[in-house]
């Protein structure tokens, strides 16, 4: 057994429960990664994880995101659970998003992606440059 078998050597990816198939032919992992794994909506969790904002201030922590996609991304994360919306009733409303329990629950599945990213950055990029160089 190592990190990436069990005690009957069977890889670990196919022991976890994320990556059973069910019925339908769907796997958790995969509707989690059609919601996350997209360009924008890390970015904006990693933003709303210390606090809620509004439209316009998250809109300019995210670099080249433009207004259509903010509006797109957060209503997929919304309709997902994982983001809430508040309307303040002013003038003009005030719209805040937060993420909701649920959303913040990725900080820790994210975080470990993100160490792994940075642990393995060097070596991404010297395989990239082998494997461009013998093409």
């Amino acid at each position: 057994m190592n990190a990436r078998t069990n005690e009957e050597g069977v890889p670990l990816l196919y022991t976890t429960p994320g990556f059973a198939t069910d019925a339908g032919g769907s796997c958790p992992i995969r509707e989690v990664l059609d919601r996350v794994g997209d360009t924008w909506s890390i970015l904006v969790i990693l933003n709303l994880q210390p606090a809620s904002m509004r439209f316009n201030a998250l809109k300019r922590t995210i670099e080249g995101i433009s207004q259509r996609m903010l509006t797109v991304t957060l209503r997929s994360l919304e309709r997902d659970g994982l983001v809430s919306r508040t309307v303040r009733p002013t003038t003009p409303p005030e719209v805040e998003y937060a993420l909701t329990e649920l959303g913040q629950s990725l900080a820790v599945p994210i975080a470990a992606l993100g160490a792994w990213a940075a642990g393995n950055r060097d070596n991404l990029h010297s395989a990239r440059a082998a494997f461009d160089a013998a093409a």
